[in-house]
C-alpha cells in the first residue's frame, strides 16, 4: 500500500506552527484563519525574518504586475497582528520599520528540529510495520496527492480524517469521508482524543496510533 508524507517546512516560533506545504497556521493544535494575502505575507516575513523587507517588495510579491494602493498592504499587516494577538506598539512579531517595510523580530525554528531543551512526545501512525511521525499541527490523511500522509487503499476518501497533534496530545475527526473514521470500532462522528495503541481504520486501511516518550535528559549517546 503506498504511502506519500509531504516534505514539509515547518517555522515555529512561540506556541505558533506555520506550515508552509498545508498552508496554515496553527496554535495550540487550532488552526488559525487568514486570509491567502495575509499567509503570504506572513511567509515572506518570516523567510526574510534576517532583515526588513521594504513596502514596495513586499507590494510586489504580493501584487505581481498590479498596482495597488498601500492601505492594502497595511491592512494585512492589522490581519496578521490580530490573528498572532501581536502590537503596533510593542512588537513581539511584526515590527514596523518607519518609512521602510516591515520586519519579523521573533525568534523562529525551521523545520521539524527541536531544540536540545525540549522533551516532546513523538507521536506516529503504524502503517504496516512501517512509522510515520505525525507532525505538530494539522495532519490530513488521505489518497489525494495533497494529503500530509497520503494513503492508497480501497474505501479511503481523498480526505478521509485529519489529526491535530500539540505536544503529546493527539486528537482524530473524520472529514465527511465516504466509509468513515472507526478509532477502536467506534464510528468517530465528533473530534476523538487519541491514547497510544488506539486502532485506526480508513475504509479497509487499519492504522496503530503511537506515542514514543520523550529522551531522558540524562541519557547520553556512546
Amino acid at each position: 500500500m503506498p504511502v506519500k508524507i509531504l516534505g514539509r517546512v515547518v517555522y515555529r516560533f512561540d506556541g505558533f506552527a506555520l506550515n508552509a506545504d498545508t498552508r496554515q497556521l496553527m496554535s495550540a493544535g487550532a488552526e488559525i484563519h487568514l486570509s491567502p494575502k495575509a499567509f503570504e505575507l506572513l511567509m515572506m516575513l518570516v523567510v526574510n525574518r534576517q532583515r526588513a523587507v521594504s513596502k514596495a517588495e513586499l507590494q510586489q510579491q504580493l501584487w505581481p504586475s498590479t498596482f495597488v494602493e498601500e492601505t492594502n498592504l497595511a491592512g494585512l499587516v492589522v490581519e496578521l497582528r490580530h490573528a498572532l494577538a501581536d502590537s503596533a506598539s510593542t512588537p513581539r512579531f511584526i515590527r514596523t520599520v518607519y518609512g521602510f517595510g516591515y520586519r519579523f523580530v521573533a525568534e523562529v525554528t525551521d523545520g521539524d528540529a527541536r531544540s536540545p531543551g525540549d522533551a516532546l512526545a513523538a507521536s506516529c501512525l503504524v502503517i504496516g510495520d512501517r512509522p510515520v511521525i505525525l507532525l505538530e499541527g494539522a495532519n490530513i490523511v488521505g489518497r489525494a496527492p495533497d494529503a500530509t500522509i497520503s494513503i492508497d487503499g480501497r474505501g479511503v476518501s481523498r480526505h478521509h480524517a485529519r489529526i491535530l497533534v500539540s505536544h503529546a496530545d493527539a486528537t482524530i475527526e473524520d472529514l465527511g469521508s465516504k466509509n468513515g473514521t472507526l478509532v477502536n470500532g467506534n464510528r468517530v462522528t465528533t473530534p476523538v482524543a487519541l491514547a497510544n495503541g488506539d486502532e485506526i481504520r480508513l475504509g479497509a486501511v487499519t492504522l496503530t496510533f503511537r506515542v514514543a516518550p520523550p529522551p531522558s535528559r540524562t541519557e547520553t549517546l556512546v
